[in-house]
């Protein structure tokens, strides 16, 4: 994930993510909550993030592609509560070993950020 640089955009108020972390989220996502169909992640998101997040299939399904041509996750077809077909996303071990990597550069990253912005600027 790491080195991606292209901008996401998600939710009505243009808000940007980082590719590598819509990558991260949605990883996190499944390792909380065990496997989920795209709408179950995108409303988990969602939720979590107080309606900040608001994905579309335009955004969410090309993650979800990604991901599992990484091989982070792994899909399968199945039915949902409602009786309906959708595929099943669910994280694989390569995936929760990304997502530790990618967890622990995206805490290094917040620190430097926030050391930086602490700081006392003279000009």
């Amino acid at each position: 994930m790491a080195g991606r640089e292209k901008a996401v955009k998600v939710g009505g108020e243009g808000m940007q993510l980082l590719q590598g972390t819509l990558d991260m989220i949605v990883l996190r996502t499944l390792a909380a909550m065990g496997p989920q169909h795209a709408y179950q992640i995108a409303t988990r998101l969602e939720q979590v993030s107080e309606k900040l997040l608001n994905l579309n299939q335009g955004t969410l399904y090309p993650a979800l592609v990604r991901l599992e041509q990484y091989g982070w996750i792994a899909g399968e077809w199945r039915r949902t509560e409602n009786n309906r077909e959708a595929k099943f996303y669910a994280i694989t071990k390569a995936g929760v070993k990304a997502l530790g990597e990618e967890t622990a550069r995206w805490r290094q990253m917040m620190g430097l950020v926030e050391r930086l912005l602490n700081e006392e600027f003279q000009v």
